[in-house]
């Protein structure tokens, strides 16, 4: 056995046990040390001038000479090449499970907001605000659930790593999983054009963008990704969010799916802003204006891209207006090799549906089918074509083979 680094007898280590049994009333439980035992034991250490021995254990939880987490520990080197995203595994996963159960103190699968902030009592302050209840699902009672637990720790992996790095190092993730550093929790993609070449992709998670003119519908489109409809978003506001994130199945495999909403006032001045794996251009089908921005936007920034592009009419509870000016919706769609807008409304009283947000997730999982699959219409016209020159070539050799005979 070894202790923080350094070999350690079996005798010893029960010799250890045995003096803080003896001079404590708590110190030793289930064969093991309690913090009041802990704290003795290094208070022992210290009043015998063992002071090398202390700081060997505070060196080994990452602190410095003055008592803080040093930057190594916190924010351990990291690449991330372009092209590619970050992404939690099994074992980062299987660490954030344990730690939820570990503070889920009355067993109810949630965690309410005193065992939140006990969760994160190691902290210089909790990281999440008051959005985290509109950026994932909650329980019925509106506590944060497992799911929505590890949906969140999903978002923070793919979009600020290096924060990611240091709350998985706040929560001690080195000296708990036994590893190296906590970049053992965390998995680097492979980069989206290699994804492309192969025409298959190992990603878990996804980011979709959200665009549209104002009043489109596009907040109530995220809260109805968590299973909100819009009466039960309007009871229960919370803080807005601009990200939502869950789950959904894309041929029988779970795949995260972050929507993000772009703000209609963006002025997309760098390849960045309109970066993502899926667009999504939300209109209101009752509103006349509504469609042009979305075209517009699609023109300027996606149409000669590879992001694949799905739009969606929004409100559809509400009576149908001409889309002005130009082409309809479902003509632009026809004209540029695009599915057919998707029709949507949270109206209802039950959760809306999900079938929107799983073809979102399989465009993502697959864009190198999005040219055939959502380009249906010159897909047939070319199958249609091929089928005729196929006839032609057949009847030819047929007669040529009938005159010889």
């Amino acid at each position: 056995k070894s202790c923080f680094g350094n070999p350690l007898a079996p005798q010893a280590l029960e010799d250890v046990k045995m003096v803080v049994w003896k001079n404590t009333t708590d110190g030793v439980q289930d064969n093991g040390l309690t913090l009041n035992g802990f704290l003795f034991l290094n208070t022992l250490f210290i009043q015998r001038g063992r002071h090398e021995t202390t700081w060997t254990i505070l060196r080994r939880f990452g602190y410095d000479d003055e008592l803080e987490l040093t930057d190594d520990y916190l924010h351990p080197q990291f690449r991330v090449p372009p092209g590619c995203s970050t992404e939690l595994n099994h074992l980062g996963y299987q660490f954030l499970q344990r730690l939820f159960e570990k503070h889920d103190k009355d067993q109810d699968g949630a965690l309410s907001p005193t065992e939140l902030q006990n969760f994160f009592s190691v902290f210089p302050c909790v990281p999440w605000g008051a959005e985290l209840y509109n950026t994932v699902c909650t329980t019925d009672k509106g506590l944060l659930s497992l799911h929505g637990f590890l949906c969140q720790w999903t978002l923070l992996a793919y979009l600020d790593v290096r924060h990611c790095l240091e709350c998985l190092g706040f929560l001690g993730y080195p000296i708990l999983s036994e590893q190296d550093s906590q970049t053992q929790a965390l998995t680097v993609t492979r980069e989206k054009r290699i994804d492309l070449e192969k025409g298959q992709t190992q990603r878990n998670v996804f980011l979709c963008k959200v665009l549209g003119a104002r009043g489109a519908g596009k907040s109530a489109f995220l809260q109805a990704f968590l299973g909100r409809s819009l009466a039960a978003q309007r009871e229960n506001p919370g803080e807005p969010s601009l990200y939502v994130i869950n789950t959904v199945q894309v041929n029988g495999q779970e795949k995260y799916l972050i929507l993000y909403e772009v703000s209609a006032d963006l002025k997309f001045v760098k390849p960045s802003d309109a970066a993502c794996d899926v667009a999504c251009f939300i209109y209101d089908l009752s509103n006349p204006r509504s469609f042009s921005y979305c075209a517009s936007i699609y023109k300027q920034h996606y149409m000669d891209s590879q992001i694949p592009c799905v739009f969606v009419a929004s409100k559809t509870d509400l009576p149908e207006a001409s889309q002005q000016p130009g082409l309809s919706p479902a003509e632009f769609c026809y004209k540029h090799c695009l599915p057919p807008p998707l029709l949507f409304s949270c109206h209802g009283q039950g959760p809306p549906s999900t079938t929107i947000y799983t073809k979102l997730a399989t465009a993502a999982t697959f864009p190198h089918l999005n040219a055939v699959e959502l380009g249906a219409a010159s897909f047939w016209l070319r199958v249609a074509l091929g089928t005729v020159v196929t006839a032609l070539v057949g009847f030819t050799l047929y007669r040529v083979l009938a005159k010889n005979k």
